[in-house]
């Protein structure tokens, strides 16, 4: 089974097996059960297909599937938008994925560097589409606690790096998070080889990523609260705001802002005055 089409029939199975017949508004059909949630001819019916083309469907013997079908599925599985998107990509022919092109560079956007620089009073990072470090201030690398440069994983720095789990509070909130993004990003990239040997190198070097990859969770980038112990300045209380550059989708610039008058906005000057550096930028990014 290809690929993409393997991830589709897993993807299905895992938001049937967590719908039961009368959270979907249905009957169950009589006879003795042996899935958690809708059989695969409830959720045919409910989605107005025949109990064999959706079979087909789950698995992976059913080459071209229609806008129509994805949506009627959507809709019987009652999935939210990024669910949504995600089936479509999972369900897209293989010719509309474009193999990952090694040597292409990615360069930080000029226009989120500048924006960068107006934010030095609060930690700002820029991402790319691996959520490898582009750049980032100096205050950042302090509140987090390590020097994240440039070219940075900061998925493994989330995962593999004890400080992560001592400094962020809510670190499983973030870590799940970061596993359902990762989800998302590997549906739009199933050919970036890069990224899958990222994950398959976290699934088994750590229990949590396995067990939150196992559960078929997918998010995108959003706003979340991040809260902190830091050693000299103690507890602080971050919202992550996230911003896109819309000719540059592959790079998010994060901002951890604060509330006004907050105890985590009034220690930030002090910390700024600990790291008065430039920001830091990665040159060239490998693709």
């Amino acid at each position: 089974m290809p690929r993409d089409r393997a991830a589709l029939g897993t993807f299905l199975r895992s938001r049937r097996d967590r719908l039961t017949p009368s959270q979907a508004g249905i009957e169950a059909f009589p006879g003795a059960r042996r899935v958690p949630g809708l059989r695969r001819e409830e959720l045919a019916v409910l989605a107005g297909l025949s109990p064999d083309y959706y079979s087909r469907l789950e698995q992976g013997r059913q080459a071209n599937i229609s806008t129509e079908v994805l949506d009627a599925l959507a809709r019987a599985l009652r999935l939210d938008e990024v669910e949504h998107a995600h089936l479509r990509d999972l369900a897209a022919p293989t010719t509309r994925h474009r193999a990952a092109t090694p040597h292409t560079l990615q360069r930080p956007d000029p226009g989120l560097l500048r924006l960068m620089n107006t934010l030095d009073h609060v930690p700002v990072l820029l991402l790319g589409h691996r959520a490898e470090i582009l750049a980032r201030n100096a205050l950042l690398a302090e509140v987090l606690g390590r020097p994240l440069e440039p070219g940075t994983s900061l998925v493994r720095f989330m995962f593999l790096d004890p400080v992560a789990r001592e400094r962020i509070v809510n670190w499983a909130d973030f870590a799940s998070a970061t596993v359902a993004t990762m989800r998302r990003e590997i549906a739009r990239r199933p050919y970036d080889n890069r990224l899958t040997a990222l994950v398959e190198e976290l699934r088994t070097s750590d229990s949590d990523v396995a067990r939150w990859w196992d559960d078929h969770a997918v998010r995108d980038y959003t706003s979340m609260t991040k809260r902190l112990q830091h050693p000299a300045a103690g507890p602080m209380s971050f919202n992550i705001e996230f911003v896109c550059a819309p000719h540059e989708p592959d790079q998010r610039l994060i901002v951890y802002t604060t509330e006004p008058d907050s105890s985590t906005a009034r220690v930030l000057p002090l910390l700024a005055s600990w790291t008065a550096a430039p920001v830091r930028q990665q040159g060239t990014q490998t693709s």
